[in-house]
């Protein structure tokens, strides 16, 4: 019913309909805005841009693939879209769905409620959308990966949805924009779908940024890295947890269910030498116990080289590992 249009191509082609050439989408290219240039050089320009590449429009100008109208002042541009394709195929309908009434223009003005007009995102998904499929897929409590935050309707929609969450974002807006509307949701923020799950706020969110590089593309450490990064890599690939504190004079990282843990690395121990502080030998043993405060207990020590005899390192209950192979990425 939707084909109502003939023309000479109706015996393989069938019937057509149209449908508007231009697009209002959010979604800028640059390489869709192009004018079409008509026979008597008039030029028509879209008000954002054309669905097709320039290639594209201008066969189907040539082909009379086009239907070009004046009405009310304004110029619209149509292309034909035959019930069937070049081959006698017919087209197939879309297939149906069980997502009903979620609308990208519901996200774009919950984004625009929350963001201002200026600071809206292109394409936000609508909360309700995204609350079907958190629905659908999980159970609350269960825990919720986003690694492209975008405008942070997942994690919002989580929160309110009473599950745990983990969102990912490089881009700036993470500060300027997730972060805030996080904030927003756990102070009990209206919007969305809070009405229809009951939310009133609470709970919360640790805001982490990442740190330096410690490896680089190959997989080895970076050259130059600072001691306080390689030695938070460290701790945490060994204990499972973040290095809180740290003393940047010190070898000593610290002590985690009843084992210490050092780093001998860019002289620390202020011996610049090559080779120098980064050994284990019997002083920088030394100086490692005196900064665990006497700790006498199993230790765990990186370091380029150790000095020590096998005999020495089992009598001390010392873990000896070398930098930068024994350092893993994962």
């Amino acid at each position: 019913k939707y084909y109502k249009f003939r023309d000479e191509k109706f015996a393989t082609r069938g019937p057509y309909r149209l449908q508007p050439l231009a697009t209002t989408s959010n979604d800028v290219r640059p390489n869709l805005r192009y004018p079409i240039v008509l026979d008597e050089g008039r030029e028509i320009w879209p008000e954002k841009q054309w669905q097709w590449a320039r290639e594209r429009t201008m066969a189907a100008l040539s082909n009379d693939e086009l239907v070009i109208q004046d009405r009310a002042g304004k110029t619209t541009v149509s292309y034909k879209q035959y019930l069937r394709d070049p081959s006698g195929e017919e087209r197939r309908r879309k297939p149906m769905t069980i997502i009903e009434g979620h609308y990208t223009q519901r996200g774009t003005s919950e984004s625009v409620a929350l963001f201002g007009q200026e600071n809206k995102f292109s394409f936000p998904k609508p909360e309700g959308f995204v609350g079907f499929v958190i629905e659908a897929a999980t159970n609350p409590g269960d825990l919720v990966l986003d690694s492209f935050v975008g405008s942070g309707t997942t994690a919002a929609v989580a929160q309110k949805m009473r599950r745990r969450w983990i969102g990912i974002e490089m881009g700036e807006h993470a500060v300027t924009h997730c972060a805030p509307r996080l904030a927003k949701v756990i102070e009990g923020e209206q919007g969305g779908i809070s009405r229809a799950v009951d939310w009133r706020g609470g709970g919360g969110f640790t805001f982490y940024r990442l740190g330096e590089h410690v490896f680089d593309a190959d997989g080895r450490i970076q050259a130059g890295i600072r001691f306080s990064a390689l030695a938070a890599h460290i701790w945490f690939s060994e204990t499972g947890a973040p290095l809180r504190s740290l003393n940047a004079v010190s070898p000593f990282l610290g002590m985690h269910d009843g084992r210490g843990y050092a780093l001998l690395y860019n002289g620390v121990l202020g011996d610049k030498r090559p080779k120098g502080g980064n050994v284990l030998t019997n002083a920088t043993l030394d100086l490692i116990r005196e900064a665990a405060d006497g700790f006498a207990g199993p230790m765990t020590v990186y370091g380029e080289t150790s000095r020590l005899s096998v005999a020495r390192l089992k009598q001390e209950g010392i873990d000896f590992k070398q930098t930068p192979y024994d350092v893993k990425a994962r």
